[in-house]
């Protein structure tokens, strides 16, 4: 359909309505739209947030008195450790990313994400995952050794149930979430905004989420990697952290506070974007230094990955890194300021109106502010070493992420409400729901650094009657529970502007950035047609606008072969690319998540064959997923609509698909440098070095390390092949390297000293098993690609398959390659060690 053949708006929204919508009942189960899944995200991050919350109510019942007996230390553990868990990983993260999956595409003008699948199987192992963590509760056999799970606490010796193990496998089973969401947001807001938005037109919430996405892709692996490491020394003996046996405890806070501390700047970026939004639209002014702003929170990302021994002041590391990581830790404060400044000067040359979202947004500056000054106290080694194991840290802790996610959470809540329920809110509970929060947590957790600068320690269940601590506890405990009321009044405010709130149009804040240009509630397609954007996108005519959207005088105004359409434009510019074919609903993602979930309960179970084979069932399910989404090629240019013709993503270079498997390949290999860093510190710093046996690897080692190179040649001669339409021959190939190189690496495994017998072993084990997997995960590109070339979905025109896996073969070759050649080079490198020494 040519942009001549116009719809009317009303057929034009049946239209795309029909393509787009999600269906009713049963059918809602194989919903993708980012509306739709962004709100399931969010919602159950909240019921999550009220499990914690009950939690948190549990710990104050237990510490409001001296010598309580309302827990006894076991159950209190498991509360104490679900608390932090339930807070960290499946509320915080989680309920941005839906903010995320929600807003994005309405501010960027496109009409979707650009993984509408992928955003769902992340939703379900998200809720899989944290049911399982949830379910251990009921059981219990909750994790009961601290949310940071520190070694040797958490290894068989001193936990040897399945606690632990419920944790490891329901964390990584999570953190596959919140891996794919980091990905789709990045790509998105790259490559999938309205033509015209180039970067520094962008609002300032997608910087902050395009740098937070950013962060959670760098971040995470360290996590899921000492988490995997963890696991196998909990169930097959390899002795990562036992110092008994080569390993070392610190190993896993090394691994796991290079997560954590970036986390906390995870959870505050985009709640700092919601303030950047929200701030001007009440100050009735654009925001004061837009550009400074972005220089901040780029500088604040790299800053915040130079922190992570913050945490581990006091294990004994040498005093020339603790005045670095103390410098470090003071520096970061400057962007956090810059942003503070920006919003108060925002505030200051505006003319401010007040509403339920500014009492939060000022409830914001008090507590965050002194999160931050308690911040830069700790920051400094001697304070931190008479105040890191005691309620002090507690009350920082909350101060900042409370005061720095939890407050400017809320501003969003009633900020963005009316947009997700088409009503404006006419109950004034609001307002005391804000004083209850706003006292309740002061009263909680001020009290806290006294408790903790007169000696309380963190993490007891009791304590003695005779040290000044009792009426300090009972006042915090009390002020939680009316903190507790306050959410319970929001709560209901929520439900009660759901049921009852009045109608209204459309943008009840005079807002000017793109989510308000849109119907409300929203559509499932978000724009009846796509904007072009000429000026910044966070101070437009927005009224204006979607009423000529609506009327469809933008982009793509008509339905194409009842395909699912948004527009790809570059990265920098905002020029207008591609058309961007996406996939329609499926029970495939919710199948894909089910079979995971299997999978981690199998593990969880110690039924490793039952895994295995339910692993084999996950690829299978991968790769019917992508046969599915297989879009016929030499579909030719594309009528975007308003005089423009472009290609569609299948024939164009550099598309979505291909940049989604670059920042996973990013987020593989951070893994794999955190593997060859833990290798190299358990060398280095460990115990009980050298190990009785070395292992070299010999010939069999030499003719992989061969067999790898190989590999990353195929994969290119793959692409040359397919222009011709020879790409066969080089994937039978390839796939014939691929299983040669998996099995002599189990070979020379199997003339190697038992991996449990020492770290050395251990590492060495690891290092060939994860090019094996990826060896292995090779073969299924292989597969999925060949069943698309017998389907004639790969030809030489539109060979975006191929591409995608030429990248996938050349990581596999690097990694292994280098993986190897460290292993061979163990024997010379430990004898130069033992030489120093």
């Amino acid at each position: 359909m040519s942009e001549r053949e116009k719809l009317s708006p009303i057929a034009l929204h049946k239209a795309l309505e029909r393509v787009w919508g999600s269906g009713e009942g049963f059918e809602r189960l194989s919903a993708v739209n980012h509306t739709v899944v962004g709100k399931r995200f969010m919602m159950t991050a909240l019921a999550f947030f009220a499990i914690g919350g009950v939690l948190a109510m549990l710990i104050r019942a237990q510490l409001a008195t001296p010598d309580s007996a309302f827990m006894g230390p076991e159950l209190y553990s498991q509360v104490f450790t679900m608390h932090g868990t339930v807070m960290m990983f499946l509320f915080a993260i989680p309920m941005l990313e839906g903010l995320g999956m929600y807003l994005l595409p309405k501010m960027l003008g496109a009409r979707d994400l650009a993984f509408p699948r992928l955003s769902a199987y992340g939703y379900w192992c998200y809720l899989f995952g944290g049911a399982i963590i949830i379910s251990a509760m009921l059981f219990g056999v909750a994790p009961d050794t601290g949310w940071f799970m520190y070694t040797p606490l958490s290894s068989n010796v001193y936990t040897p149930g399945i606690n632990a193990d419920v944790w490891l496998l329901g964390i990584t089973f999570v953190e596959i979430s919140a891996i794919t969401a980091a990905i789709e947001i990045t790509v998105s807001i790259l490559k999938l905004r309205a033509p015209g938005m180039s970067l520094d037109r962008m609002p300032l919430f997608a910087w902050y989420m395009l740098v937070t996405a950013m962060m959670m892709v760098v971040g995470f692996p360290p996590l899921i990697l000492g988490s995997v490491l963890l696991e196998m020394e909990r169930a097959f003996g390899l002795p990562f952290f036992d110092p008994t046996r080569g390993g070392d405890p610190l190993l896993w806070q090394h691994l796991f506070w290079l997560f954590g501390h970036p986390e906390v700047y995870i959870i505050f970026l985009p709640a700092a974007g919601a303030l950047s939004t929200i701030i001007p639209v009440f100050a009735q002014r654009p925001i004061v230094g837009y550009r400074a702003i972005i220089v901040a929170i780029v500088a604040l990302a790299f800053l915040s990955f130079g922190l992570w021994v913050h945490h581990m002041f006091t294990v004994g590391i040498p005093h020339l890194a603790l005045a670095f990581f103390s410098a470090a830790s003071a520096v970061v404060a400057i962007p956090t300021a810059v942003q503070i400044f920006a919003w108060l000067a925002t505030l200051a040359h505006g003319r401010p109106r007040f509403d339920v979202p500014m009492l939060y947004i000022f409830g914001f500056f008090i507590i965050f502010v002194i999160g931050g000054l308690t911040g830069v106290m700790i920051a400094m080694v001697p304070f931190n070493w008479q105040a890191h194991d005691s309620h002090f840290i507690v009350a920082h802790l909350h101060y900042v992420l409370v005061g720095g996610f939890v407050f400017p959470m809320l501003a969003g809540i009633y900020y963005w409400m009316p947009h997700v329920t088409g009503r404006e809110s006419v109950h004034r509970i609001s307002v005391p729901a804000f004083w209850l929060i706003f006292v309740g947590f002061n009263l909680t957790f001020f009290l806290m650094h006294i408790t903790g600068l007169m000696g309380m320690p963190r993490r007891v269940h009791t304590y003695p009657s005779a040290f000044g601590w009792d009426w300090l506890n009972l006042l915090s405990s009390v002020g939680g529970f009316i903190l507790t009321m306050g959410f319970a009044l929001v709560l209901a405010d929520m439900i009660l502007q759901f049921r009852f709130g009045r109608y209204f149009r459309r943008n009840p804040w005079r807002a000017r950035t793109l989510e308000w240009a849109i119907p409300t509630r929203p559509t499932s397609y978000a724009f009846a047609s796509l904007p072009h954007i000429e000026e910044r996108a966070d101070g437009l005519d927005v009224e204006t606008l979607g009423r000529d959207l609506a009327g469809g005088k933008g982009y793509l105004a008509f339905v194409r072969h009842e395909r699912m359409e948004t527009l790809g434009v570059d990265m920098t510019t905002g020029r207008i690319e591609h058309v961007a074919l996406l996939p329609r609903q499926s029970y495939i993602p919710l199948i894909a998540a089910v079979l995971t979930g299997l999978a981690v309960l199998s593990m969880l179970f110690k039924a490793y064959w039952l895994a295995l084979g339910c692993t084999v069932l996950v690829a299978a399910s991968f790769v019917w997923w992508s046969q599915d989404n297989a879009i016929e090629p030499d579909i030719g240019p594309l009528d975007a609509g308003r005089g423009e013709t472009v290609p569609p993503h299948t024939e164009v270079d550099g598309p979505a698909p291909w940049w989604a498997t670059v920042f996973a390949l990013l987020a593989d290999g951070t893994l794999f440098a955190s593997l060859v860093f833990g290798t190299l510190y358990v060398w280095l710093v460990a115990p009980n070095w050298p190990p009785s046996e070395i292992a070299g690897g010999g010939a069999l080692l030499f003719l992989a390390l061969i067999g790898y190179a190989a590999a990353g040649a195929l994969g290119w001669w793959i692409v040359r092949a397919n222009r011709t339409g020879r790409a066969l021959v080089p994937m039978a190939a390839l796939s014939a390297v691929y299983i040669v190189t998996i099995g002599l690496a189990v070979v020379a495994l199997t003339g190697m000293p038992a991996p449990s017998g020492h770290a050395h072993a251990a590492t060495v084990f690891t290092l060939l098993g994860y090019g094996a997997l990826h060896s292995a995960i090779g073969l299924v590109f292989l597969l999925n690609a060949a069943i698309k070339m017998w389907r004639g979905m790969i030809v030489a025109g539109a060979q975006l398959e191929v591409r995608i896996g030429s990248l996938w073969h050349g990581y596999t070759a690097v990694t292994g390659v280098a993986g190897i050649m460290l292993v061979m080079a163990m024997p010379a490198l430990i004898g130069m060690l033992e030489g120093v020494r």
